[in-house]
Parts: C-alpha cells; sequence; structure tokens
C-alpha cells in the first residue's frame, strides 16, 4: 500500500513538472492570458491522479464521481469566470487534458508535444486551428442565419421598422442633401470668395472625395463597431463641420469643413442599408429597402427647395465691416444640416442591431433588441399577451485577438494598441472581400458600380451645364455692339449688360451707382470721367486708356483692366472681396434649383415601381433591365437642343435610372454576409464616389464641344454594365447571410 501511494505520488510530480514545463513554453507566445489556462488544468491533472488515489475514500460534494467537472466549476469560480482568452469558447474548444501527457485528441489529430513521428510543427498546427475555427465560424454564421430569419418572422413587420425606416431615412436624407448643396452655392459662393475657374472646380468635387473617403472608412467602422455607433459618429462629424462651413470667410477653410462634412456623410449609405435590412425578414427586405431609397430623393427636394427660398433673398444676411460677411447662401448651408441633427437625436432613441450582436458573440443582447422589436409589434398589433418564444440564439463563434497592455501601460499606448488592433481587423476585413469565396462577386460588383456611377453622375451633371450653355449662347445672341461713338458730359446711372464698345471715346462723363454686367470696353479712351459705387460682373477693359480719372469705391480691380493704359488716375476706397451679383439672380434660380428640382422629383415613379416588383421580378431583372432602358434613353440626348427639351431628358434619364440603384442596393447588402456587409458595401460605395469624380470631370470637358462623346460614354458604360449585372447571383428568397 505505501509503495503504490509513493508511486502515484512521483507520477504526480512528474505530471506537475510536465504541466509547468508547457506553462513556460506557452506564456512565451500568448503572455499572461494563458496562465491562469495553465494553471487550470494543472489542478485537473493532479485532481485526476487524486480521485484515483482516493477512490476508496470519496470527496465530499462529489455526488458522482464527478470530481473533474466540480473542481473545473470551483476554478471558474474562483476567477470570476472565464478569462479573456477563453470567452465565447465551448468546452470542446479547451485545452485537452490528455494533451500533458502527449496524447492526441480523437477529433483533433494533434501530435505529441514532445515532437517524435506523430507530431506537427508549431506553425502548421496554428493554421490548422485557424482553419478549424473559421470552418466553424462559417458553420454558426449558417445556423444563426437560418434561425434569425425564424425569429424575425415570429417578431413581424410593424411599428418598430416603420419607426427605424423614418430615423434611417433622416440619415439617408442628410447625404442627398449633401450632394447638392455645393452645386446650389457655387454660383454665389464664387462671387463672394472671389473663385476662380480651378478653384470652382475643385469645390464642386471636393464633396465626392470626402464621401469617397467616409465611404471606406465608417463602411469598415461599423463592422467592427457596430452598426449604430458607427452612424452616430459619421452624422456628428457631417452636422459639425457643416455648421462650420457656413461661418468661414476664406476659401481654404471653406474647403476644408467642406471636405470633413462630406467624409462625414459619406459613411450613411453603406451603414443606412446594412443596419435596416438586419430588422427585415426575407419577403419584406427587397421592397422596404426599396422604399427607403425615396429618402435620398426627398433629400433633393428638401435642399432644391431651400436654395430657391432662401438664397435669392439677399436681405438674409449681415456683415460686420468689409472682413465678415454672411449672405444668405450661408444661411442656406446652416438649414441643410438640419436632416443630420434631427437623424443623431432620432437614432439617440435606436437600439443597436442585435444581428451584429449575435455575430459578436453577444447573445443577451441581440435577445434583448429581438424581443423589444416582438413586443413593439405586437402591442402595435393589439396583441399584447403574445409572448417572445425563442430562448437561446446562436451566437458565432469568436476569433480570439488577445491585446495584453497590462495595468502599468500608459494610456496613449493602451489607445494606441487599440488603434493599432483595430485597423488590423479592418484590414483583414477587407482583404476578406477579395477572398476565393468572395472575389469573383466583389469584381463584378465593381465594375457595375463603377459603369453606374460613371455615367449616371457624369450625365446628371453635365445636363444643367448644357442647360446653362444653352442659355448662354441665347444671352450672347442678344449681345449689342457700339462702335466709334464719343460720349461728353454724360452720366449714366442705371444698368449697363450686355453690350461690347469699340474704339469710344469718353470726356467728363460720370458713371455713378451703377452695376456693369457682361460689359466689355475696348480700344476706348476715357478722359476725365469720374467711377463711383460700381458694381460689375463679367466686365472688362480690353487695351484701353484712361486719363486722369477717379475710381471711388468700385469692384474694378487690376484683372478687369487687360492691357490698359492708366495716366494720372487715382483709386479710392476699392471694395475689398468679390460682391454678389444682385441683378437677376431670380432666373439663375430658375435655372438652377427649379431644373434640379424637377430633376429629382423625376425619380419618384422609379423609386414606385422599383419598390412595387423588387420582390416580385428579382433583383437582377430590375438591375439589367433598368440599365438597359437607361441605355436607350441616352441616344436622346442628340435631340435635346433647347432648355425645356434637355430638362425633359434630365427627367426621363433620371427617371428611369433610379430603379436600377436601388436593385443594386439592395443585392449588395444581400450578397455578403453579416461581419463583412458594411466593409464590402462602403469599398464600392468609395468605388462609386471615385467614379462620380471621372464622370463629371470627363463629360464637364465636353460641354459646348460635342454631344456625341458624352453620349457615347454614357450609353457604353451602362450597356456593359447591365450585361455584367446579369452574370451576378440572384438573391431573392434567400435569407440574409
Amino acid at each position: 500500500m505505501e509503495d503504490g501511494y509513493q508511486n502515484r505520488t512521483a507520477f504526480i510530480k512528474g505530471a506537475k513538472d510536465i504541466a509547468k514545463e508547457v506553462k513556460r513554453q506557452a506564456s512565451k507566445k500568448v503572455g499572461r492570458s494563458v496562465d491562469r489556462v495553465t494553471d487550470e488544468y494543472s489542478k485537473r491533472s493532479y485532481s485526476r491522479f487524486e480521485e484515483d488515489d482516493d477512490d476508496e475514500f470519496p470527496q465530499q460534494g462529489s455526488q458522482d464521481g464527478g470530481y473533474y467537472r466540480g473542481d473545473s466549476q470551483a476554478a471558474n469560480d474562483d476567477d470570476g469566470g472565464h478569462s479573456d482568452s477563453t470567452e465565447g469558447h465551448d468546452e470542446d474548444d479547451e485545452i485537452y487534458e490528455g494533451e500533458y501527457q502527449g496524447i492526441p485528441r480523437a477529433e483533433s489529430g494533434k501530435g505529441s508535444l514532445a515532437g517524435g513521428p506523430g507530431s506537427v510543427s508549431a506553425g502548421a498546427q496554428q493554421f490548422r486551428d485557424i482553419g478549424v475555427s473559421e470552418a466553424e465560424r462559417r458553420k454558426d454564421q449558417e445556423e444563426l442565419a437560418q434561425q434569425y430569419e425564424t425569429i424575425l418572422q415570429e417578431c413581424g413587420h410593424g411599428k418598430f421598422q416603420w419607426t427605424l425606416y423614418f430615423v434611417l431615412g433622416l440619415a439617408l436624407m442628410a447625404d442627398g442633401v449633401e450632394i447638392f448643396v455645393v452645386g446650389f452655392v457655387l454660383p454665389s459662393a464664387e462671387k463672394d470668395m472671389c473663385l476662380s475657374e480651378p478653384n470652382k472646380s475643385m469645390l464642386g468635387l471636393i464633396v465626392y472625395f470626402g464621401m469617397m473617403v467616409g465611404a471606406f472608412l465608417w463602411g469598415a467602422m461599423a463592422d467592427r463597431i457596430g452598426r449604430r455607433q458607427s452612424l452616430l459618429i459619421c452624422l456628428s462629424i457631417n452636422s459639425v463641420f457643416s455648421f462650420f462651413s457656413s461661418f468661414v470667410q476664406g476659401y481654404s477653410t471653406f474647403l476644408f469643413c467642406r471636405l470633413l462634412s462630406g467624409v462625414g456623410i459619406g459613411g450613411s449609405i453603406p451603414i443606412v442599408f446594412s443596419y435596416y435590412s438586419e430588422f427585415l425578414s426575407q419577403e419584406k427586405r427587397g421592397e422596404h429597402l426599396s422604399w427607403l431609397c425615396m429618402f435620398w430623393m426627398i433629400g433633393g427636394i428638401y435642399a432644391s427647395a431651400m436654395a430657391w427660398a432662401i438664397i435669392p433673398h439677399y436681405g438674409w444676411s449681415f456683415q460686420m465691416g468689409s472682413a465678415y460677411q454672411f449672405h444668405s447662401w450661408r444661411v442656406f448651408v446652416l438649414v441643410c444640416a438640419f436632416p443630420a441633427v434631427a437623424a443623431i437625436a432620432a437614432l439617440s432613441a435606436m437600439p443597436e442591431s442585435p444581428r451584429f450582436y449575435l455575430e459578436n458573440g453577444k447573445h443577451d443582447e441581440g435577445w434583448m433588441i429581438l424581443k423589444q422589436v416582438h413586443d413593439t409589434n405586437m402591442r402595435a398589433k393589439g396583441h399584447p399577451e403574445k409572448v417572445f418564444s425563442v430562448t437561446t440564439i446562436k451566437t458565432v463563434k469568436q476569433m480570439d485577438e488577445l491585446v495584453d497592455t497590462g495595468t502599468d501601460t500608459p494610456v496613449w499606448q493602451r489607445y494606441r494598441l487599440k488603434i493599432v488592433s483595430l485597423s488590423h481587423q479592418i484590414r483583414n476585413n477587407i482583404l476578406a472581400c477579395f477572398s476565393p469565396e468572395y472575389k469573383r462577386t466583389t469584381f463584378m460588383l465593381m465594375a457595375v458600380w463603377f459603369t453606374m456611377s460613371f455615367s449616371y453622375y457624369g450625365l446628371t451633371v453635365w445636363f444643367p451645364d448644357m442647360i446653362k450653355y444653352i442659355q448662354r449662347q441665347e444671352y450672347d445672341s442678344r449681345t449689342k455692339t457700339f462702335t466709334k461713338e464719343r460720349v461728353e458730359h454724360v452720366t449714366f446711372n442705371f444698368t449697363l449688360e450686355n453690350q461690347v464698345h469699340r474704339q469710344g471715346h469718353y470726356f467728363n462723363d460720370k458713371f455713378l451707382n451703377l452695376k456693369m454686367k457682361s460689359m466689355v470696353f475696348e480700344d476706348s479712351v476715357f478722359e476725365e470721367c469720374y467711377f463711383e459705387d460700381i458694381t460689375s460682373t463679367h466686365t472688362f477693359f480690353r487695351n484701353c486708356t484712361f486719363v486722369a480719372s477717379l475710381f471711388y469705391n468700385t469692384d474694378l480691380f487690376k484683372y478687369r483692366f487687360v492691357d490698359c493704359k492708366l495716366v494720372n488716375s487715382t483709386f479710392l476706397h476699392n471694395k475689398e472681396g468679390c460682391i454678389l451679383d444682385f441683378s437677376d439672380d431670380f432666373n439663375n434660380a430658375y435655372m438652377i434649383y427649379f431644373v434640379n428640382f424637377l430633376g429629382t422629383l423625376a425619380v419618384l415613379p422609379g423609386n414606385i415601381v422599383s419598390a412595387l416588383l423588387m420582390d416580385k421580378i428579382g433583383r437582377l431583372r430590375m438591375l439589367a433591365g433598368s440599365s438597359v432602358i437607361s441605355c436607350v434613353s441616352c441616344f436622346f440626348l442628340m435631340f435635346g437642343n433647347s432648355e425645356s427639351g434637355m430638362i425633359a431628358l434630365l427627367c426621363l434619364f433620371g427617371g428611369i435610372s433610379i430603379a436600377s440603384w436601388n436593385a443594386l442596393d439592395v443585392i449588395t447588402v444581400e450578397l455578403y454576409p453579416s461581419d463583412k456587409r458594411c466593409t464590402a458595401f462602403g469599398f464600392l460605395n468609395a468605388l462609386c464616389k471615385l467614379a462620380a469624380v471621372l464622370g463629371i470631370s470627363i463629360f464637364q470637358s465636353f460641354v459646348g464641344i460635342t454631344k456625341a462623346v458624352p453620349i457615347i460614354f454614357a450609353a457604353g458604360a451602362l450597356a456593359a454594365g447591365s450585361f455584367l449585372a446579369t452574370k451576378l447571383p440572384e438573391t431573392r428568397g434567400q435569407v440574409l447571410q
């Protein structure tokens, strides 16, 4: 008996030594988080041998001889729960006690830690573990997708989804407003800030660059920190910098604020569609995501109406000296921030996506939100007695990424490590979109998004520019020309507009409180003339001579005098900055605001048709069919030779193409799993904005030169996009991955 006891004691000591050696080697790789796990299993090995020794004297508290299970529970109780490194894992994933003796699990195929013919190298074993974990994760995601669809069916579609619909609609409305803001304020801002042509072009494109960065950044963040939190952050950035941009005076500062405003709002589209889709059941998803697209149209209508109501009213302005001016277009910029502010306030009362919680192993949080959805809908339908029957929901196995910073690590270093870890996770998520499983889908969607965006944004900007060009041609046709006139002792105190004066002679004339618009003086002489309180637009003096003339409180700056001679002439108290043109802004407002209002309103029929038919004919038929019809409609542009004709064609093209955009949004949401959905959508939306910049730049360069090239480009891009769309998989009737 004594010899047996000594043998067992020696065996127990040997097991402890092996456990300590395993602990030492493992600590080098994963750090202190392994200590607790190894100590626990050291206890388990010891207790196994003690159990053999004490078979004749059972321990109290072990009712069925399960001392191992009781010890494990006690260890967990002492530690206060699982360690960070094992959180979210099942018992099957824990360290097998036989591994201390080099015995592999039957299901895992692990070899001896000590080496030998059956051993597997540490690197190969690590890759194998990762592969097994990812396979288990994919299996969990498939099971969760099926169960989640069943739960949404039980929750029903009702008050909760409609409330969320209007809340997220405000966020989408803010995105629509952002697209139109710069285009509406540009005619006034270019005068207020003295913008040159290159600066005007940069101001028009800067928002797209910002939205491109924002879509990529916030889309990726939403898959890591949550849909609701990411959307609140990006809307807050948009509203703050929209507010600042309405007050800043300098061009560079205004440009910077609009850039950051675009970065903020760029994340709204990928997050909004992903967020809303995770509250919709299979038979409702296509229809209600299409209804949600209507808020982008409402945003365009809101921007057009506010611009028309505010910008032409120059009485709604104030100034402090000549250094600070707050004109009506700045009031319009301020008003355009209201949808984003309203969306922030409303979104604060809404919960996070339960699908996001379940994908990240947070069962209780996801269950509580789904119960909230169920109870809200049942109460609204008059069935408050119905109980949420789901008790357990499948959660997805988590891939542990340990970052042990310790308690003594400086705060800044902790945040740096967290940011580095988050960046690494985002990078992996983006690369996963190009994995063999999703590579073909991603490249096909990239081509469709690029071709549609290139043609749509290029043409929608080309239309107003062509209307301006037609109006300019008509305006120039009414220009009056005066040659070799001689004017003496005359006072001009009325508006001079759209005139060309050549080889004239003006002696002792007075130009008082005068507005000059599109006036050109060539090879003329001004002798002893007096200019006071002059406001000019597109007015130039070329090769003229000024003798003993006085300029007082005018905006006739040096760049307006081209190859001119100034003899004994004086400039006093010149106006600072550029002066807004007050004369014919009603006509400009009609051309800019009303045309955009009609073009935006014209997409209403397309929105309604796509929403009603999306779940009936399928996403691919809607996408490809609408793209083909849009391609055919491009050739009607050849017949747009008048202002009214171009407006009608703009409305036609917008009304047809919106259906393909709605279908593309829906199919993009449904083709990617929940943990990659926002990342993929954000990446594709960023590519969309890049294509928009290219389309706008290329199409604008052909205004006034030829119609054929823009039409061929747009039609060719749409034809290619419709063909590639047919190669995508149909997602109608499938559960949300």
